[in-house]
This record gives C-alpha cells, structure tokens and sequence, in this order.
C-alpha cells in the first residue's frame, strides 16, 4: 500500500492527479487522505493558514490510521509519500509511525518539535530542489542540516537534489 499526502493546498486537482499517477504505477493500493477535511486553498494566504492550522501530531495519527486500514485489508507492507507539508509527514511519519515501511518525501522536512529524521529506521528515499528557497523547511542548508542527521542515525537513505528545481518542482 501507498499513502500519498498533500500538499499545503489540500486536495486538490494537482494532488488528485498525482495519487491517481502513483495508483496507476503498481500492483498496490493507494491511499490519499484529506488531512484537511474537505478544505482546498486556492491561494498563498489561505494555504499559509491551512497548513498553520494543522493539527500536526494529529495527522500522525491520521498517517497511522491509513496505515492500519491498508495492513488489515491484504497490503503486507506499506509506504508513504508527499509533497510539501506532505513530504515533511511522510518523513515524520517514517519516523513516528511503526506500521510504515519506507517513505518518499518530496521537498518537506519536519520541525524537531515533531520528529527527529535520525531516528527512522526504514528506507527513505528524498527529493529536494537545489533552488528551494524555503528557508527551515525545504533551503539548501536545511537539505543539509537533513544529510547530517540521516547520516548521524546511520538512517538507510537515498538522497537527490535536482538542479535548477525550486519547491513544489512536481506540481
């Protein structure tokens, strides 16, 4: 199974297409959930205050959740990708989340208030831009304050920066 997170936008068509893109990849279930709960931002302000808003330990639990569901209806591992504020969960939740077995994230790193990347375990696999300039959440040096860690915690990692890619360069 796959659980692919959102980004600041919510669910939105991009995010739609981008799950259904995945879904159609494998032999595997997909899973998309609105950790927003059917709020969709359609402009920088109101994604701000979306993704401020957020109940971050709480999407945890939501991660865990979908989790749970995919491992109790026939998925024998499960994998967590996103985008964004979705890529800084996927990797908190390859961190926090037992039931995940490998996490994709994708230019988002989680607050330390969070979780700590040197403590996961399982393969993470991340793509950051090299012109992201997200400064404490996505920037160069965050990528590699990241590096560091994941190498500190002997965390089983690939890591790939794309040059010329600012943030968001899948949407």
């Amino acid at each position: 199974g796959v659980i692919i997170l959102q980004e600041w936008w919510g669910i939105n068509q991009q995010i739609q297409d981008e799950a259904a893109d995945i879904a159609a990849r494998g032999e595997f279930s997909a899973l998309c959930p609105d950790l927003y709960r059917g709020q969709v931002a359609t402009d920088n302000e109101n994604a701000g205050h979306l993704m401020n808003n957020l109940d971050w330990p709480g999407a945890i639990k939501d991660i865990q959740a979908c989790a749970k569901f995919l491992l109790s209806n026939g998925c024998k591992k499960v994998g967590v990708t996103g985008f964004c504020m979705g890529g800084a969960l996927s990797m908190a939740a390859a961190a926090l989340v037992p039931e995940i077995g490998a996490a994709v994230p994708f230019y988002g790193i989680p607050s330390p208030e969070l979780a700590d990347p040197s403590t996961i375990k399982v393969p993470l696999q991340c793509h950051f831009g090299d012109c992201d300039e997200q400064k404490g959440f996505s920037a160069p040096e965050d990528q590699s304050k990241l590096v560091s860690k994941l190498k500190a915690g002997n965390v089983p990692y690939e890591f790939h920066s794309y040059k010329g890619a600012g943030h968001a360069f899948t949407n």
